[in-house]
């Protein structure tokens, strides 16, 4: 077998698919399948589309609207995560981006984020399958915490299903696994340092399931000698602070990114979070301290 290679941007970043296989024809056909479904989830929940279904949902603020079958079941998971990580993982606080402008490096002030929150909470949504309602007037949802992950999960069994059974899905640093090396040995996957990017603070071996990772230095700015991330906090509107990066693994690439993020808000306390949950980690905090169970 050999190992063929298709690379394509999308979801805002550097998109590659590895598979192992004898006929160069039906690799390809597999690895454009996988893009194909790739970019229908992006078409489908990007939030800069006024076409998306998630267009459709925040335009429809204060109305009741009713969503298909894979929506109401990525609605369903949403909320799931939100009483699992204590309402931080939110999908409602996609509004912060009013606020936060990440290429302009300079914080809003506290009176702009104040009058954001009480947009802010899942608690607010009135979901009952198939029906959603956003009760409130500039209310508005986002995948965008999860929308590559679960698109990476669905490439994968899209390359399953047409018999590929070695490869991987790189999603901008997120991977879906579909097996090992034809010769049954494990990827190398390499785990950024948050601080250096061309080193790794660890090198894990991965023959199946997903890694996910967060950090802070993937969309941020600094300001006075304050550095300011991407990953906001519903609850305050700030950007969290207390670890630099986290990475999960998991039986699919939905659950270790949605992990990554909690533990990333979770702060100072993320570190025990994700020891209790009990999947393989690695993190590395502000002082670049790397603890896990895994690759250290």
């Amino acid at each position: 077998m050999q190992l063929h290679s298709h690379s394509f941007r999308a979801l805002g970043g550097p998109c590659a698919i590895r598979l192992y296989g004898s006929d160069e024809y039906r690799c390809a056909s597999a690895a454009r399948a996988a893009e194909t479904e790739i970019r229908r989830i992006e078409a489908k929940y990007s939030r800069y589309r006024h076409d998306s279904v998630i267009g459709r949902i925040n335009a429809a603020a204060g109305e009741t609207i009713e969503v298909d079958v894979e929506t109401a079941s990525l609605l369903d998971y949403a909320a799931t995560a939100y009483q699992w990580s204590d309402g931080l993982f939110d999908i409602t606080s996609g509004v912060l981006r009013r606020a936060w402008n990440f290429r302009s490096a300079v914080p809003p002030s506290c009176a702009e984020i104040e009058k954001l929150l009480p947009l802010i909470g899942w608690h607010r949504v009135r979901w009952c399958r198939p029906h959603l309602q956003l009760p409130l007037a500039g209310m508005e949802l986002d995948f965008g915490g999860f929308g590559k992950e679960y698109a990476a999960d669905r490439a994968a069994e899209v390359m399953q299903a047409l018999g590929v059974r070695y490869g991987l899905i790189d999603l901008a640093g997120d991977l879906a696994l579909l097996g090992p090396h034809p010769n049954g040995a494990p990827w190398r996957v390499g785990i950024q340092h948050p601080r250096e990017q061309d080193h790794a603070v660890a090198v894990i071996d991965v023959t199946h399931g997903a890694v996910a990772t967060s950090g802070d230095y993937e969309r941020y700015f600094e300001c006075d000698g304050q550095r300011y991330c991407h990953i906001l906090n519903p609850h305050t509107g700030w950007p969290m602070r207390g670890l630099a990066a986290v990475s999960v693994l998991a039986e699919r690439c939905l659950i270790a990114g949605t992990a990554t993020t909690v533990a990333m808000l979770k702060a100072s306390a993320g570190q025990a979070w994700l020891q209790e949950l009990g999947l393989p980690w690695i993190a590395v905090d502000q002082q670049g301290a790397v603890s896990g169970t895994v690759g250290t």
